[in-house]
């Protein structure tokens, strides 16, 4: 049925099929039409052509996947040890704690994604009949009111399939209710430069002008700066666009001042969700003037995050907003007067609810309460082990921070000769992933520990900083260290430690034991320095080369 077409004036109906279906399926589909529209068809001869192809594109005639790949792990056995020997090259939570700042990965437990591997969830098509979708109904159901709860506002979308579809629904929501007032000169969303750096782009999707709110030397929003640009735009202005806390990794002391001046001209509040596990428990965003927000609960609830999805970005609206929240055009079998859908399904990627229902359902709100408390008091833990040797770049009123912190590094360069590059690949050779780096600060480290950690990787952590700090020293003290040091070389791997010819001014156990105290962690990083640059720009072929080619003529062919 065509967008924006009724069921009086419909000339027919489309049927997704996928690898699954087969011919007897589709027979019975036809049958059942038939029956139901009441003309009889002899259906046993239908055929189907199996030789059906664009005619646009031409078939292959060729041999394909004739690499060693394809053949080599014919047993359980041997494609078992080959996925292992993938998984060890890739740095998890499996081998330590992953400090990336604004996105970090947290702990999901085994218990919390069982469930999404069970046939009656993982199976389940999103247009099923109600009748046969009562448990992910409850599912949902308990999802929205304990989100509600959590956020202070009033109703939830589960739709969209991302934090970034969130933020993009959310906007959408802000700017209908404009156009239903007739207000169509509110297109000015301001955006903090403390915001998360999706911001920008989901307001201008959603049909915003964006523009910039300064922060002051500590990493708060600009009141001044605020207050001027809503007394400049006034009636034009229809969303500021926060996070909360910021990701300088503070709590904004003058989040209800702020939000009251939004409201005070008539626009609303979105609050990107990205750092709300450091106020699930603790504060409500609806209870100091947010009217709408995203959550990321690939984060906060712990849904796994990477790999390509799927991702759940609900969106949460106060009671004005929330009939402009998504809708579905097959929401209840009739046809919604609303547009706002932003994915194919009504509520999204719903078979990996069950993990946030069963974190929620088994945490309780004391639980949730003590993961925000134990994240934001992890992070103040290593700003207050570092503060001694390095610059904590922004701290609140009592210099604390919140639940991330940002190391400042940008006179590293000068000194050394070194980049904050050069500093997360050293981290590698102490066995931590990277931290995020020159984000959203150039040339600082942003931390995140999350609640997940424990005490002892925590020190472990911190340890490693600290050595690397005296690494730093070394090589600020001697010059000929600037361009051939334990820094700029990492990481080093376990073929450079097992070669012969070792030439750097240092020692093996320097470079890839560089703890003082004995530690049987230890990862391996399976490369050493590559061109991040070149790498990004330029499509590497990785296959198998015939004698008969040279790479030029098989790349990627």
């Amino acid at each position: 049925m065509p967008l924006g077409s009724t069921i009086e004036n419909s000339t027919g109906f489309g049927i997704s099929l996928d690898e699954l279906s087969n011919e007897k399926e589709i027979k019975d589909i036809l049958t059942f039409i038939s029956n139901l529209i009441e003309k009889e068809e002899d259906l046993e001869y239908i055929k189907f052509d199996k030789e059906f192809h664009l005619e646009s594109l031409d078939l292959r005639s060729s041999a394909w996947m004739q690499q060693d790949i394809f053949t080599n792990y014919q047993s359980e056995t041997e494609l078992m040890r080959y996925i292992f020997r993938l998984a060890e090259k890739d740095f998890s939570l499996v081998d330590g704690m992953m400090p990336l700042g604004s996105c970090t990965m947290k702990l999901n437990s085994a218990a919390e994604l069982n469930p999404v591997s069970w046939a009656n969830l993982s199976s389940m098509h999103p247009f099923s009949p109600p009748d046969q979708t009562k448990g992910y109904s409850k599912i949902i159901s308990d999802l929205e009111k304990w989100i509600s709860e959590i956020v202070g506002l009033k109703s939830v979308s589960f739709q969209p399939n991302a934090g970034s579809q969130g933020e993009f629904a959310g906007l959408l929501a802000i700017n209908s209710y404009f156009e239903s007032k007739g207000e169509l000169l509110r297109k000015k969303c301001l955006i903090p430069k403390s915001a998360h750096g999706t911001n920008p782009a989901s307001a201008v999707m959603a049909g915003f002008d964006v523009l910039t709110v300064e922060c002051d030397d500590e990493g708060n929003i600009d009141y001044q700066d605020l207050s001027i640009k809503v007394k400049q735009f006034d009636n034009q202005i229809g969303a500021l666009m926060l996070t909360y806390p910021s990701t300088h990794g503070v709590f904004e002391l003058q989040i209800r001042n702020i939000c009251d001046l939004i409201h005070s001209v008539g626009g609303f509040v979105y609050l990107d969700g990205a750092n709300l596990n450091a106020q699930v428990g603790l504060c409500k965003p609806g209870n100091y003037g947010v009217d709408v927000c995203h959550l990321n609960l690939h984060k906060t609830f712990c849904i796994p995050h990477g790999g390509g999805g799927p991702g759940v970005g609900p969106v949460a609206a106060s009671e004005t907003l929330s009939p402009y929240l998504p809708t579905h055009s097959l929401m209840d079998n009739i046809l919604s007067n609303s547009f706002n859908f932003v994915s194919s399904a009504n509520h999204g990627s719903a078979s990996i609810l069950p993990i946030s229902w069963m974190y929620i359902k088994m945490a309780g709100l004391s639980g949730l309460r003590k993961a925000t408390s134990h994240a934001i008091l992890s992070a103040n833990y290593i700003a207050h082990s570092l503060k001694h040797k390095f610059k904590i770049l922004y701290k609140g009123k009592n210099d604390f921070v919140a639940h991330e912190c940002i190391l400042d590094f940008r006179d590293l360069k000068s000194k050394t000769g070194l980049s904050v590059n050069d500093l997360a690949k050293r981290l590698i050779d102490y066995s931590f992933h990277a931290p995020t780096i020159s984000w959203p600060v150039p040339e600082t480290i942003m931390i995140e520990p999350t609640e997940s950690e424990s005490l002892a990787e925590l020190d472990r952590f911190c340890e490693a900083m600290l050595l690397i700090g005296e690494e730093i020293s070394e090589i600020e003290n001697n010059y000929e260290l600037k361009n051939n040091n334990v820094i700029s070389n990492a990481p080093h791997t376990l073929k450079e430690l097992i070669a012969d010819n070792w030439q750097y001014p240092y020692s093996k156990e320097k470079a890839s034991f560089p703890y003082k105290t004995l530690t049987n962690i230890k990862f391996w990083s399976s490369v050493s320095r590559i061109n991040n640059a070149y790498g990004d720009r330029n499509l590497i072929c990785s296959c198998n080369v015939n004698q008969d080619e040279t790479l030029e003529e098989k790349k990627c062919a």
